[in-house]
């Protein structure tokens, strides 16, 4: 369904993603203000595509304006969506380095390589962040479409995220293992060489659009068709 979204207006999608990374990929490379700076964008631009996907739906035209829509549409609540996924995943990144010995941590801030029993003692950690990562994760996917299309403050579609990814998960788990193989695959068939690299490369880059109008599809599938979560009336449009 995303995919059907998608190709509507290929050329549109294309063109906003250059643009967007275009914007990202130079401030996320700024030291430190960059990340957060990125961070708490990124819902902003999302919020817009969303916007952009609800426009076609109603058989309006795809604009280069709708990817900062976001920015006239709940943008306080959209950067508190950022702000509150960026200290989560600083929590965890904090747990983390507390239950890794000082010496693996001393070896890793200097990039330097660890020791076979070092790297086996910090499997566990990792492993325990990639439990709290994945709810995190599912609070914020839906959380930006939520707030600039139901006007829902942004921990209420943080949690409202949660619920639905919760109730959701084996098809999530489908949809996460399609794209993880195809990007997987991909990255492989790029090693190979040039003459492969340059096509898979664009091929992969042309995907991307479709993950997030495939966002767009699932979200009105959970909450405008289906309501196998229902919207808080006060809070719904």
């Amino acid at each position: 369904a995303g995919f059907r979204i998608y190709r509507e207006n290929q050329v549109m999608w294309v063109i906003l993603f250059v643009i967007y990374f275009v914007i990202m990929l130079p401030v996320s490379m700024i030291p430190i203000i960059g990340s957060i700076t990125s961070t708490l964008l990124a819902p902003v631009f999302a919020a817009g595509m969303m916007l952009g996907c609800r426009a076609m739906e109603q058989e309006q035209d795809l604009e280069i304006n709708h990817l900062f829509a976001g920015f006239k549409h709940n943008a306080g609540q959209l950067i508190a969506v950022g702000g509150i996924y960026m200290l989560s995943l600083m929590l965890v990144a904090v747990l983390v380095v507390l239950a890794m010995d000082k010496e693996s941590v001393e070896l890793l801030a200097n990039g330097r390589d660890l020791s076979p029993e070092q790297a086996s003692g910090v499997m566990l950690p990792v492993l325990i962040a990639l439990l709290f990562l994945l709810p995190i994760l599912m609070a914020y996917w839906f959380a930006p479409v939520l707030v600039v299309l139901n006007n829902m403050q942004a921990l209420d579609a943080m949690k409202l995220s949660l619920i639905a990814c919760c109730k959701n998960m084996l098809p999530f788990l489908s949809y996460g293992l399609v794209y993880t193989l195809f990007f997987v695959v991909g990255i492989l068939l790029i090693g190979l060489g040039m003459l492969v690299a340059i096509p898979v490369m664009l091929l992969m880059f042309l995907a991307v659009p479709s993950m997030m109008t495939s966002l767009y599809a699932s979200y009105a599938d959970i909450f405008d068709h289906y309501h196998l979560v229902k919207m808080p009336e006060h809070q719904s449009e």
